[in-house]
């Protein structure tokens, strides 16, 4: 559990601003990409952008499932864990008003159920997806940053073009919440936080 003398520390609010930064950078790195035809380009964005991600800022978590893996497992207290979720929403819901306000067609925002497949499918692609970047989190939350960064940036890259076709290949909820919010649209936004939970270890417990 969190101590109030743990709350008034410097390291507990740079973790969690580091929380809101981390997911502000990689939403609108993906969402940039997006812009792109085709799901190479947010792929690789998004690939690249959480590998620098965990060499640069010690591997915050930048993804609620991941959190939320941490909030049931007790690896994280409640304030803790409550508090991370809020700036990673707010991370990437100031990132898809950005990316909103610079670019032409905003349709490219949003992870979307595509006509590949039923809901069903993309729900199905979209956990298998978030699962194989579980894994690689929990694999490589020993490891060195350079090591883990590869390992997961390959497993987002990986996952993005598997489940892109399908479901939109989010696996992270708060990429897909941030444009719902600045959108207003919100079809089948409840796949992207349908996924099973993380292990209950992440790249930011390697310290």
């Amino acid at each position: 559990p969190l101590s109030p003398q743990e709350l008034r520390s410097g390291r507990f609010w740079r973790g969690v601003l580091a929380e809101l930064l981390a997911t502000l950078i990689f939403v609108g790195v993906v969402l940039g990409a997006s812009a792109s035809p085709g799901p190479l380009a947010p792929a690789l964005a998004g690939g690249l952008v959480a590998g620098g991600l965990v060499c640069t800022l010690g591997g915050p978590q930048a993804n609620p499932a991941l959190t939320l893996a941490l909030l049931c497992t007790r690896k994280l207290s409640a304030l803790h864990g409550a508090l991370g979720l809020l700036a990673q929403c707010t991370g990437a819901t100031l990132a898809s008003a950005a990316a909103r306000a610079a670019l032409q067609d905003d349709t490219g925002l949003i992870t979307r159920v595509s006509t590949a497949g039923t809901v069903g499918t993309a729900l199905a692609w979209e956990t298998f997806a978030t699962f194989q970047l579980a894994l690689a989190a929990f694999a490589t939350s020993e490891h060195a940053a350079p090591q883990a960064g590869l390992a997961l940036g390959s497993a987002v890259a990986a996952g993005a073009l598997a489940a892109g076709p399908f479901s939109g290949g989010s696996m992270n909820p708060a990429r897909s919440l941030g444009p719902a919010i600045v959108t207003g649209l919100w079809d089948h936004h409840w796949v992207s936080w349908g996924q099973p939970g993380a292990p209950p270890e992440s790249p930011s417990k390697r310290g």
